[in-house]
């Protein structure tokens, strides 16, 4: 009930502003630091770009990226990018997770402009309460990066800007259909209330809404879905230079998945009800005339709550979130800035689990109103030394006490050094810290009947549950090259090397045993330190002539981690990824034409799959591996006026994983869901063929 009253509150509000904002120019943008001037410039904005002078290597996919695809949602928005990749993580719920460096998702901190966001709970289905349309760009860093939010960005970080209350945009729609039945709409309003005051009010509305199961495995390809998200943020701007920015954002999430209901009398199914509260303030104050010091605020506050059940399976959890950061900065001259404060972060949660499965009373894995408190506090100091625009060095410490934990020092470094103008040289190493969450981190664990042991230290096979701090340390280096070639002269290569490697980690072990799941970490099987992935990219990106873009990408990974069986290549990760883009863009962009290719390498397979054959006996996994396979996607979008018409598909291959449910089949033919070795969790490929889908965006710009 209490969503409810906020979802009517906020909804009030946007009425209340709409109705009472003037759309008028006059005088908002006087003296305004974080403006621009009032004309608008229409410019072709390339849609990946990689950063020449940020210390860090920072990819930034930016508002003309985002178009290039449906992009529904974040999860949909890396396609173009070789650094980042999305799958599934099952074949139940539709929660998709992303790798950075080789490594799940988790070990990259997702950040909603410099706040840390989806986590704990909130991380299996958080990008996909991102809506696309909401943002005007995301940066990826990859290594390690600023000590200022905390030092959870074990593998890198991935920050969003939203619509920002200033953008000459008083309204925004967008509306899109699937072929798969999906749709999905958005708002956006900026308002410019006066002088000082600004607003831009965000909504979001999608589902899916019919049991699809093009593979006929009885399963659902993709659950069915409705989702409500709507938020509202503010600006303050002081003629001092003050700044106060906050908001709100309401969230409810439902998806029901599993076997298709009508072909069975008793169907496995799952149903998931997510939902969420979020609030958050940050205020910055001058301390004097040129801003060179200010101090600074961040507080944000998250409720996250998600009632499920997978089959005979139920999972209840519930988490309280805090952040609160305190800031002095101080730029002493061009040369030297240092930045020093206090910071904490805290999560409570309350759990309840109910799964029965085969094998009787020893593995009934239960617990009711677990609580597990995560909490840490500390200082932090980061000192930036820069020389014109050939060295920088920022250099910064936190220490922080764990709770639970001992006090822990995480020291990171990052250079940055042009000796000519055409090369960048980056490098960068730090620690990593961060709170293990084993159910929701690995929540396609849910979409199985195998039973959760912990193999070590435990008492006759009773799974004992535990939080435990992540310990990892990265380093890397980039180099980038930029030369004249083609159109505009702006052609640039850049080669990335990053190594992760974990003193202590959260394992799940899917390969212990056929039949059940095991929970450990490296330390209780003796081989703290012995985990790591090793990745390398190389990136090209030129315009040969005026208008048409060619950027082409290629990684590689390998990645190892010590189990109960020995040092093995870490299942179901893609050893490479190439990816080309290529956009044509026909005079004052009224025609615009995207089409992107990605070949997607093989994945080592879990033991227990390597035997695996498909309907007609031949082997699924040859050498115990998948194969290599391409994805295709294209978007012609047609720009009038204010509105833009898209039409595009995706995955036009047709590629799609086979068998993706394992089991047993009984007298239907169909997977006995009842048996141990019922398991959908396995996924490496695309669970959809071919998708079409159509959109429409209307802008309307401010006059004066």
């Amino acid at each position: 009930m209490k969503y409810i009253h906020i979802s009517a509150f906020v909804l009030a509000l946007f009425a209340v502003t709409a109705a009472n904002a003037q759309i008028d120019t006059t005088g908002i943008y006087s003296d305004r630091a974080d403006s621009l001037d009032a004309t608008v410039v229409v410019a072709r904005q390339p849609g990946n770009t990689l950063s020449k002078y940020t210390p860090n290597r920072v990819e930034t996919i930016t508002a003309a990226g985002l178009c290039k695809m449906a992009c529904c949602n974040l999860a949909e928005s890396f396609e173009n990018s070789a650094s980042v990749t999305v799958g599934y993580s099952d074949a139940v719920t539709g929660a998709r997770q992303i790798r950075l460096l080789g490594l799940s998702g988790v070990y990259t901190q997702m950040l909603d402009e410099n706040r840390p966001v989806m986590r704990g709970l909130a991380s299996p289905f958080g990008l996909g309460y991102v809506p696309g349309q909401w943002l005007e760009s995301i940066q990826i860093a990859k290594g390690v990066t600023s000590v200022i939010n905390g030092v959870e960005s074990l593998t890198g970080q991935i920050n969003m800007e939203h619509r920002k209350p200033t953008d000459e945009k008083p309204l925004f729609l967008n509306a899109a259909v699937m072929s798969d039945t999906k749709a999905d709409i958005n708002i956006a309003s900026s308002l410019q209330l006066n002088d000082e005051w600004s607003t831009v009010i965000l909504g979001h509305v999608s589902g899916n809404f019919l049991e699809m199961d093009h593979n006929h495995d009885g399963f659902m390809d993709d659950p069915k879905t409705l989702q409500f998200n709507l938020a509202n943020r503010w600006l303050y701007y002081a003629p001092n230079g003050t700044q106060l920015r906050f908001g709100v954002r309401a969230l409810r999430d439902t998806r029901a998945g599993g076997q298709v209901s009508k072909m069975f009398e008793n169907p496995w199914q799952s149903s998931i009800i997510n939902q969420s509260v979020n609030g958050y303030m940050k205020l910055g104050i001058p301390l004097n005339e040129d801003n060179s010091q200010n101090i600074a605020a961040v507080l944000d506050y998250n409720y996250y709550d998600m009632n499920s059940s997978f089959g005979p399976t139920t999972y209840h959890g519930g988490q309280h979130s805090a952040f609160v950061n305190l800031l002095y900065q101080n730029e002493i001259n061009e040369s030297h800035k240092f930045t020093a404060g206090a910071g904490t972060t805290m999560d409570f949660l309350r759990e309840n689990m109910m799964r029965d499965v085969p094998g009787g009373m020893l593995h009934r894995n239960r617990f009711e109103n677990l609580l597990t408190t995560e909490a840490c506090a500390g200082i932090f100091g980061e000192y930036t030394y820069k020389y014109e625009t050939i060295l920088s060095v920022i250099a910064g410490l936190r220490g922080e006490w764990y709770y639970g934990n001992s006090f822990k020092i995480s020291p990171r470094l990052t250079l940055k050094y042009a000796p000519i103008e055409q090369v960048v040289i980056r490098a960068n190493a730090g620690r990593g810290l961060r709170y293990s969450n084993p159910l929701s981190d690995n929540i396609g664990v849910f979409s199985s009947a195998k039973a959760f042991i912990t193999p070590v230290g435990s008492d006759n096979g009773v799974w004992k549950y535990k939080h435990m701090l992540e310990d990892a340390w990265t380093v890397g280096g980039n180099i980038s090259y930029y030369f004249p070639l083609g159109y505009g002269q702006n052609a640039w290569v850049s080669f990335d090397y990053f190594r992760s490697q974990f003193i202590d980690q959260s394992i799940v072990d899917y390969e212990y045993n056929p039949e059940k799941i095991a929970f450990y970490s490296l330390a209780d099987i003796g081989a703290r330190g012995k985990s790591w992935s090793d990745t390398y990219q190389l990136d090209f990106s030129c315009e040969p002539i005026e208008r048409f873009t060619i950027t082409l990408t290629g990684r590689y990974t390998n990645a190892r981690m010590m189990t109960t069986q020995g040092m093995v290549e870490r299942p179901m990760t893609s050893r490479y990824k190439a990816v080309l883009n290529l956009q044509y863009a026909t005079r004052l962009s009224k025609w615009i034409f995207d089409f992107t290719a990605s070949l997607n390498g093989s994945a080592r397979v879990y033991s227990f799959m390597e035997g695996l054959t498909d309907d007609n006996g031949k082997l699924l996994y040859k050498n115990g591996n998948t194969p290599v396979y391409p994805l295709l996607y294209a978007q012609v979008t047609r720009r009038f006026k204010g509105v833009d018409i898209y039409l595009g598909g995706e995955n036009l291959t047709n590629f799609r994983q086979k068998n993706v449910i394992l089991g047993v089949k009984g007298a239907d033919g169909h997977v006995d869901t009842s048996l141990p070795s019922f398991d959908a969790s396995c996924v490496w490929g695309p669970l959809m063929g071919i998708k079409v889908y159509a959109g429409v965006r209307f802008t309307l710009w401010k006059t004066e």
